[in-house]
């Protein structure tokens, strides 16, 4: 082949693989947006405002079919978003100390079957697998990272009986060290303090006394802020969490516990999924969807 005919081969290749490039993205936009068009145009508004932000909080209430629909629609569009920044997702359902296993599934190591088995899914958080598989299927399929970012069953039930002073050193492995327990918000003090009354009213307190009930509720969520927080740093992903609607409302659970470790200017956004219409704007940056009455939901 003389010189000519071959510059003239590669130009031609260049611009077919420039053309295919130009139909990928043009597939994967429509792609998108076939996507965000199963949303009403105020849930439309919602995604395309919290797609820029570097951590996004989503409330979910545990056992509500529609939340768990919601959170894998929402992953999915900002999965097809055209930004370069890789997203990681940080489940509330997972404890710390379980990593490894998620890394195995996400890995193909090891099957469904084995992660809910060796994760000890059911006795350490036990809600409905199928609840939460959609959205582990999902990250494995499309090489997501999933962040374990719950605190160890043993040592939430230490503190909930005998206070952080109940701790030995062993028991700070998975958690952040005492003094960043930060107890100064009065106001989600005396929120706990009626969900506790609450649960102890139903014989579901898991304390008698309500200052240590209160500090287990503060280290649960100060664990996972320290957890999304330090992945964060170290990967700078953009992070989904999905954790129960009381670790985000307000910001006084996880986001602003968050913001403490990190840069407070740095965009981060927070839905509740299923709101009640009665709620105050302030509850959360955006309210997704109102309750379903005709759906039995429970408190988390």
């Amino acid at each position: 082949m003389n010189p000519a005919s071959y510059m003239n081969l590669r130009r031609s290749a260049t611009i077919f693989i420039g053309l295919l490039v130009c139909i990928l993205l043009a597939f994967i936009e429509v792609k998108a947006e076939s996507q965000i068009s199963k949303f009403t145009s105020a849930q439309q508004q919602i995604l395309k405002s919290i797609a820029p932000a570097k951590i996004i909080y989503l409330g979910e209430i545990h056992n509500s079919t529609t939340d768990h629909a919601d959170q894998l629609a929402i992953l999915e569009y900002l999965r097809q978003q055209k930004s370069k920044v890789p997203l990681a997702i940080g489940l509330e359902m997972f404890q710390k100390p379980y990593q490894p296993i998620i890394n195995q599934y996400l890995a193909g190591k090891i099957s469904e079957e084995q992660l809910v088995e060796q994760t000890e899914y059911q006795k350490r958080w036990g809600w409905p697998w199928e609840n939460y598989a959609p959205l582990l299927r999902f990250a494995k399929a499309n090489q997501i990272p999933v962040v374990a970012l719950n605190t160890p069953t043993e040592v939430l039930r230490k503190v909930s009986k005998g206070g952080l002073e109940s701790l030995q050193p062993a028991d700070f492995q998975y958690i952040p060290p005492a003094t960043e327990i930060d107890k100064s918000n009065l106001t989600y003090r005396d929120l706990i303090l009626e969900s506790y009354q609450q649960h102890k009213a139903q014989a579901l307190a898991t304390s008698p006394d309500f200052d240590r009930f209160y500090t287990a509720q503060l280290l649960w969520d100060e664990t996972m802020a320290a957890t999304a927080s330090e992945f964060y740093k170290q990967h700078q992903t953009q992070l989904v969490v999905v954790a129960g609607q009381s670790h985000i409302r307000y910001g006084y659970g996880i986001p602003d516990r968050v913001s403490r470790r990190l840069a407070k200017t740095m965009l981060k956004k927070s839905v509740i999924l299923s709101s009640d219409e009665t709620w105050g704007k302030s509850i959360a940056d955006f309210l997704f969807r109102p309750i379903q009455k005709k759906e039995p939901l429970l408190p988390n």
